[in-house]
């Protein structure tokens, strides 16, 4: 392998080099050796580095499969809220989002923060709470039914 490395890419590494990467004597590759191995096997040079501990390659299609769940609850609970088109199109942007669940679980972390939906509120929609009023669409506004 070392001579075909060196007739394939121009350099190479020695036979002895290559012995200790094999049967693990050097468990750590310079990143100089990783992008040689990676050009002379036409990989990704990540490929060559051990993935983190817990790493699954099923966790990420588990995850996207969560996410498509979530999605087709979200659509499904828009479809029943027709009524209220403002809650509709936010349940919408929620499915619609890259990663509806992740956007979820955010929410989640900003309800549990004390005041931060309130102060949210006041920086997107200024002055709609002003004088304990809110824009007309016949709900109480978010602040008012997040208090707990």
């Amino acid at each position: 392998m070392a001579a075909a490395m060196k007739n394939e890419i121009g350099r190479g590494l020695s036979q002895a080099y290559l012995s200790q990467i094999e049967n693990g004597a050097r468990p750590h590759l310079t990143h100089t050796t990783r992008e040689l191995l990676a050009r002379f096997f036409r990989v990704y040079p990540g490929f060559l580095v051990d993935d983190p501990e817990g790493y699954t390659p099923g966790l990420q299609s588990e995850l996207r499969a969560i996410d498509a769940k979530v999605d087709s609850w979200l659509f499904a609970g828009a479809e029943q809220f027709t009524a209220d088109p403002v809650l509709q199109r936010a349940l919408l942007t929620i499915a619609e989002h890259e990663d509806s669940r992740r956007a979820i679980l955010l929410l989640a972390e900003i309800l549990r923060t004390p005041d931060l939906a309130e102060r949210l509120g006041e920086v997107l929609h200024p002055g709609s709470h002003q004088n304990g009023g809110h824009k007309g669409n016949g709900h109480p506004p978010p602040s008012a039914s997040l208090r707990n």
